[in-house]
């Protein structure tokens, strides 16, 4: 008796183990970011750019992944002035002001994966960029962040990212040098630099097994 009551304890514990490992296996299966390849008409691949170099490498996503392309535009932008903006993003930081965006974007809904990209302004994600991700119901989809910097990289920026959209799921971003308009170097994304991040940003995708074999 002793040793049937012992087996059928150890087949207990079995099968209790073994309903515990497909509910995990489950789990993760439920978390898991999209495979590849992705169709176009679910990625959406927003972008702030005041110089054009986040522009110019959310067109290079564009180009390997498609999808629809939308930049954020302020119903008031910023001045075109550099000091005057850095004064006025520090304003906006310290109050937590979020400018009222120009750009809308209909049928969210329909989108699976949002790239979001944006440059660090005073080591911060861009009132502009928290402005949209404050505005827009982001819940159960993928968000992909990526940036561009003067080389001081991205700050606090993935961070606010996540707290803005605590429902998405973030994946690891990406992120070049871009200008340095402080100093006058506006746009560099061009000649042997683009070709560079061009390669970089493939790569990235393939890390993140968004791109499918071609």
């Amino acid at each position: 008796m002793a040793l049937r009551a012992r087996s059928l304890a150890c087949w207990l514990v079995g099968c209790a183990l073994l309903i515990s490992a497909c509910s995990f296996a489950q789990k993760d299966d439920s978390q898991a970011p999209v495979k590849a390849p992705l169709d176009p008409s679910k990625v959406l691949i927003v972008y702030l750019s005041r110089t054009n170099n986040t522009k110019a490498v959310a067109g290079i996503i564009h180009k390997e992944l498609g999808g629809t392309l939308v930049a954020l535009e302020l119903e008031k932008p910023y001045p075109s002035n550099y000091q005057a903006t850095v004064q006025q993003v520090v304003r906006e930081n310290e109050q937590g002001y979020l400018p009222p965006l120009r750009t809308k974007i209909a049928n969210l809904s329909q989108y699976d994966v949002v790239f979001v990209g944006f440059p660090t302004w005073g080591m911060q994600l861009p009132p502009p960029m928290k402005s949209f991700l404050k505005q827009y119901d982001l819940s159960g989809k993928t968000l992909v962040p990526f940036n561009t910097n003067a080389g001081y990289g991205v700050g606090s920026s993935l961070e606010t990212v996540k707290a803005l959209a605590p429902s998405s799921t973030v994946l690891e971003g990406f992120t070049t040098r871009g200008g340095v308009e402080r100093d006058g170097v506006l746009f560099v994304m061009e000649g042997n630099k683009e070709k560079q991040v061009q390669t970089e940003v493939k790569a990235w995708l393939n890390k993140l097994n968004l791109v499918g074999k071609k």
